[in-house]
């Protein structure tokens, strides 16, 4: 696990994946319980799954061992969950995606250019004053990253926050 970045040695980043019943409302809920419970969530995503009728839920969040414990078993509480699942780092594949515009000069174009080829980052868009680049990769390359075109000048900047599969199973 990570350390916080709060400074609280205790706690650390967590990622759970929940699979739930796909019916109006279960964000809702999910949301409400996050909030009534005082717990904050760093980065959430939703998306399909290749059952019909399911959605995959994906959430981080710093937190103590107990505090996650906590959030699962009040999670599993919910009627429309099927599934919990602690997606560690150490035992999924975690990927965010990323799209960034940076300014961009004649004579910094190049620079910026090679520099995504070096990251594996994609150049979608330039024109006379900027550049769009994206990037799929763990988020601290992503952080990584971002801090070298800092130089560049960052105008925009997107991030999905983050996914993550299991290995295996």
């Amino acid at each position: 696990m990570i350390e916080a970045k709060n400074g609280k040695k205790n706690e650390s980043e967590h990622i759970i994946g929940i699979l739930v019943d796909d019916h109006p409302g279960v964000m809702s809920k999910l949301c409400g319980l996050f909030a009534r419970r005082g717990f904050n969530i760093n980065s959430i995503i939703v998306g399909k799954t290749d059952k019909p009728g399911l959605t995959h839920i994906v959430i981080s969040l710093v937190a103590d061992n107990r505090t996650i414990e906590q959030v699962e078993k009040q999670i599993n509480k919910l009627i429309d969950v099927v599934k919990i699942t602690d997606l560690s780092p150490q035992h999924s594949v975690v990927r965010e995606h990323c799209l960034v515009r940076v300014s961009s000069t004649e004579s910094s174009r190049d620079a910026i250019v090679n520099l995504a080829k070096l990251k594996d980052a994609k150049v979608l868009n330039v024109n006379h004053t900027s550049i769009i680049l994206e990037l799929v990769d763990s988020p601290q390359k992503i952080d990584n990253f971002l801090e070298m075109l800092a130089k560049y000048g960052v105008k925009e900047l997107s991030r999905t926050g983050i996914n993550a599969m299991q290995n295996g199973n």
